[in-house]
């Protein structure tokens, strides 16, 4: 355990953007920092988005004192702490480890789990994944061999209402009526049914056979699998058969697939209390933001927060009769509470001047637009790669040289695209880019 370990003598290597599979999985994580523009940057795994008050306090706390002074949100749920020096790596990870944030060094980047950020909260799922969650990420940093996982390969715990499944991991875990479990590799159709209670243990058995299978191919992600998925499936199904004989395998009928995530506002379920849904404006969160959000789980939920893979966060716990009270005092931190704010439904990469690789500061871009709320969600990218694009349906604007290009993204289709050339007096203008990013994603009415 971290917490009972020395910090590291010296700080954690800063390798430069390897991107090749030749030169290693160069995933940044807490204990691996990465170079970037704006300084170094570490990414610190939170599975299923649960943060405790007091871990909540700590990123908080390392974010102002080494870093930039705000959050990222990243697409999985988890954060991104940014600006901060070479040197800090030690006193980083000993911050983090005293949180519990750390509980393995040789598993903290392949701690990568999301779950339905609703899940026990309303009555949408099948059942809580909570105790899958915890089971899960018990057994990972338990095991010897998963540390061989890339910083990439990405388990999904979905409670049954299709939000996260939508996400694509690799080994996905469906919550179903009755207890059962449906167990999916990589975005196959046919899908393992299991006894709830073996979950965890199964998604783990399936991220071993991966490796196994994974082994001098260079293979980060099941899809990246020489033949894919298919044959990962059928020796999945062997074992489990040689555990329970009645192991079925069926087809997915599917799942009520939604991909935007919990909408902004109250959430009410079975019970008495309430929960409150935020959005994060480009899923940057400044400090007081990230205040405001700790002080009311603290103080009016229950110590808890859940980071979502849609850069929002959700406190559980309030009481409904002050549920839209307190929702007012987040919205007055710039934080999105309603549906119709501007910014739901937009996100971007980093850009510029964070990022070398990007053309332009998207940010900012995307900022001087913001109007209408958008039939579609749109994501703005510095660059051809896209880092941290939504699935499914969405706008996509990437800057190229001299402007952007626009197009509508569903699915493996692609709509054709629009160029929008920068204003050539002022190229950091948005020129037509309004009217143009507007138009792809429609309007409510």
């Amino acid at each position: 355990m971290l917490a009972a370990m020395p910090p590291p003598a010296t700080s954690p290597s800063l390798p430069a953007d390897a991107s090749a599979r030749d030169r290693g999985d160069a995933c940044p994580g807490t204990l691996r920092l990465h170079r970037a523009d704006d300084g170094a940057l570490a990414r610190v795994r939170v599975p299923g988005g649960l943060l405790t008050a007091v871990q909540a306090d700590a990123l908080g706390a390392v974010a102002e004192s080494l870093g930039d002074g705000e959050l990222h949100l990243t697409s999985r749920g988890n954060v991104q702490l940014r600006g901060l020096s070479p040197d800090c790596g030690g006193e980083l990870a000993g911050r983090l480890g005293e949180a519990g944030l750390l509980p393995s060094a040789r598993h903290e980047r392949i701690r990568n789990i999301v779950a339905s950020p609703l899940s026990g909260l309303d009555d949408s799922g099948a059942a809580d994944v909570g105790p899958w969650l915890r089971a899960l990420d018990s057994l990972l940093c338990a095991g010897e061999g998963t540390a061989g996982l890339s910083g990439r390969f990405l388990f999904v715990l979905d409670d049954g209402r299709g939000d996260v499944d939508a996400l694509g991991g690799d080994v996905t875990l469906l919550a179903q009526d009755g207890g059962a479990a449906l167990l999916r590799i990589g975005t196959a159709r046919t899908v393992v049914r299991i006894p709830g209670a073996r979950a965890p243990q199964a998604a783990l058995m399936a991220a071993e056979i991966f490796l196994e299978r994974a082994s001098g191919t260079g293979a980060w992600r099941v899809s990246e699998l020489p033949g894919g998925a298919g044959s990962l499936l059928d020796e999945v199904v062997r074992r489990l058969r040689e555990e329970d004989p009645g192991t079925a395998v069926t087809e997915d009928r599917g799942c009520p697939r939604g991909s935007d995530g919990p909408a902004p506002g109250v959430v009410t379920g079975p019970h008495d209390g309430a929960a409150l849904s935020a959005g994060i404006p480009l899923g940057r969160i400044t400090p007081a933001q990230w205040r405001s959000l700790t002080d009311t789980a603290r103080h009016r939920g229950r110590g808890e927060l859940r980071l979502t893979p849609w850069r929002g966060v959700v406190v559980p716990g309030v009481e409904r009769r002050r549920a839209a009270g307190l929702l007012d005092e987040l919205g007055a931190t710039g934080l999105v509470v309603g549906a119709d704010s501007p910014w739901t439904g937009v996100g971007a990469c980093i850009g510029r001047p964070g990022c070398a690789k990007s053309l332009a500061d998207v940010r900012a871009r995307a900022a001087a637009v913001v109007g209408p709320v958008g039939l579609l969600p749109v994501y703005w990218s510095g660059c051809e790669r896209r880092c941290g694009h939504p699935r499914g349906e969405w706008v996509d604007v990437v800057a190229v040289p001299g402007g952007h290009r626009i197009s509508v993204v569903r699915g493996e289709e692609r709509d054709a695209p629009v160029s929008v050339p920068d204003s050539p007096a002022s190229p950091d203008s948005p020129g037509g880019l309004a009217e143009a990013v507007a138009s792809a994603r429609g309007t409510r009415g």
